[in-house]
C-alpha cells in the first residue's frame, strides 16, 4: 500500500482551508447551530493563523482568542507541531462544547462526544504548565504518560472507552513497561529496563488526575477510577532510594576503575547531586567563580530545561579531570551511555567489595543523603538538588531517619 503523502501548507489560505478554519457561520446560522462552539483562525501579518474559539450562544457570535497559532508549514516539523497544537486546540472545542451544553437550558450532556485521550492528557500537560510558568515535573509526567497509553492501546483511544477494565490493563502493562527515558547505546546487547515501582504509582496518579479533570469538565460523564478497588492501584514505595555511605564512597575511591572519567564523573555527583543526562552534557564552559571567588557551574537542566546554579566544593573539584587544552563547549565527563555506564559502573562497585544495586543516578541520591547527615538544612540541600518540592527531599530525609533506626536496634542484645 503506498505511504500517504505529507502536505504541507505553506501559505495563509492554505492552513485556513487545510485544517477547516475558513469558514464562520453568521448570526442567524448561529442560533440553529449544532454545536455551541467551533475552531477558527485569524489571519495574522506574519502569515501565521491565530486560533479562536468561534462561540455560538442565544444566536450571537463571540471570540475567544486561545493565545496559540499554526505556522506557515516549511518543514515536516512545523507540520508535526501545527498537528499537535491543532489537535490541543479540538480537544478544548470539545470539553467547551460539553461544559456550555450542561449550563444551557433545553441541551444535555452528549455521551458521544468524540475526545481524544493523549491529546487530552497533552492538553491537561499544557493548562499545567500555563498554571506554574515552568515545566515541573506534573508536565513531563503528564508527556510520559501520554507515550504509555500510546504504547498500551495506541493512539486512537477515545476517552469513553476508557472504563474499569482499561485502567486495570493499563496497570498490568506499567509492571512490565520499558523505562523510554533510559538511554541505551542502540546495540543488541542493551538489556530491558522496566519502570520502577514509584514511577508506575507516579504515572498512575497521573492518570488518575486526568481522569478527574475529565469528570469534573463533564467530557465523560462519570469517572471510571471510583469503580476500581484499592487492592488494585499500584503502590508507592517510599524510602527505598539506595545510596552509599561514607566509608563506602572511601572504598570506590581506592579501587580502581577501567573507565576513569566515569570514576571521576560519579564521585563528583556523590558530592553534587547532578542526573546522568545533566553530568554528561556539562561544557567546560558553564564553570565559573563568582565575586567571592567560590567555583560555580551554570547549567540548563536536562529534566526540567531550566537554568540551574551549583556551587562544587574543594572536594568536588578533585574529581575533574586535567582540562588541557579543552575549549568552553567541550563536554567534561564524555561518558558511554546510561545503560553502558550501568554496567561498568556496577563491575566497579563489586570489585570495591561493596554489595549493592549501584546506578548511576544512585550519586544522586547519595548527595542528597550525605549533606543532610552532614547538618546542611533541608531547605538548602532541596534548593541544591533542584526539586521544586520540599516533600521531594524529605524523602532522603525519612530515609536517613530509617537509618539511624536500624543502626540503633542493631544494638538490641549485644549485652545478654
Amino acid at each position: 500500500m503506498p505511504r500517504k503523502k505529507t502536505i504541507l501548507f505553506s501559505s495563509t489560505d492554505e492552513l485556513l482551508e487545510g485544517y477547516g478554519l475558513k469558514s464562520q457561520i453568521g448570526e442567524k446560522q448561529a442560533s440553529k447551530a449544532k454545536n455551541l462552539v467551533y475552531l477558527r483562525g485569524k489571519k495574522l501579518a506574519s502569515g501565521n493563523v491565530s486560533l479562536f474559539l468561534d462561540v455560538c450562544r442565544d444566536g450571537k457570535r463571540t471570540k475567544q482568542y486561545l493565545g496559540t497559532c499554526l505556522n506557515l508549514e516549511t518543514s515536516i516539523e512545523i507540520k508535526n507541531e501545527n498537528e499537535k497544537t491543532y489537535s490541543i486546540a479540538k480537544t478544548v472545542v470539545n470539553e467547551k462544547n460539553v461544559e456550555l451544553q450542561k449550563n444551557e437550558a433545553g441541551f444535555t450532556i452528549s455521551k458521544k462526544s468524540k475526545v481524544n485521550l493523549i491529546t487530552y492528557i497533552l492538553y491537561q500537560a499544557d493548562e499545567a504548565l500555563k498554571r506554574s510558568g515552568n515545566k515541573h515535573g506534573y508536565y513531563y509526567t503528564l508527556q510520559a504518560l501520554a507515550k504509555h497509553i500510546s504504547l498500551y492501546s495506541g493512539d486512537n483511544t477515545q476517552l469513553k472507552q476508557v472504563d474499569k477494565d482499561y485502567i486495570k490493563g493499563f496497570i498490568f502493562y506499567l509492571k512490565t513497561a520499558k523505562n523510554i527515558n533510559y538511554q541505551r547505546t542502540g546495540t543488541c546487547r542493551d538489556k530491558t529496563i522496566t519502570l520502577g515501582q514509584n514511577t508506575q504509582h507516579n504515572l498512575f496518579m497521573k492518570f488518575k488526575y486526568v481522569l478527574r479533570k475529565a469528570a469534573k469538565a463533564d467530557v465523560i460523564a462519570l469517572n471510571p477510577m471510583d469503580k476500581l478497588e484499592n487492592d488494585d492501584k499500584p503502590k508507592d514505595e517510599e524510602g527505598t532510594r539506595e545510596f552509599l555511605t561514607v566509608e563506602e564512597i572511601k572504598k570506590l575511591i581506592v579501587t580502581p576503575c577501567k573507565n576513569d572519567i566515569l570514576k571521576r564523573a560519579f564521585l563528583f555527583c556523590c558530592l553534587v547531586g547532578l542526573r546522568y543526562s545533566d553530568i554528561a552534557a556539562v561544557t567546560w564552559g558553564e564553570l565559573a567563580k563568582d565575586n567571592d571567588g567560590s567555583v560555580i557551574l551554570r547549567f540548563k537542566m536536562k529534566k526540567v530545561k531550566r537554568g540551574e546554579n551549583a556551587y562544587i566544593s574543594s572536594e568536588a573539584l578533585k574529581w575533574l579531570p586535567e582540562r588541557g587544552e579543552a575549549k568552553d563547549n567541550e563536554i567534561i565527563f564524555p561518558l558511554p551511555k546510561n545503560d553502558s555506564a550501568n554496567k561498568q559502573l556496577a563491575r566497579w562497585v563489586k570489585s570495591a567489595g561493596i554489595n549493592k544495586r549501584i546506578t548511576f543516578h544512585c550519586s544522586r541520591h547519595t548527595a542528597a543523603t550525605l549533606n543532610l547527615s552532614l547538618g546542611t538544612p533541608i531547605e538548602t540541600v532541596s534548593k541544591m538538588m533542584g526539586h521544586t518540592k520540599i516533600a521531594t527531599t524529605q524523602i532522603y530525609a525519612k530515609i536517613i531517619d530509617q537509618k539511624q533506626k536500624e543502626a540503633v536496634n542493631k544494638q538490641n542484645g549485644i549485652f545478654d
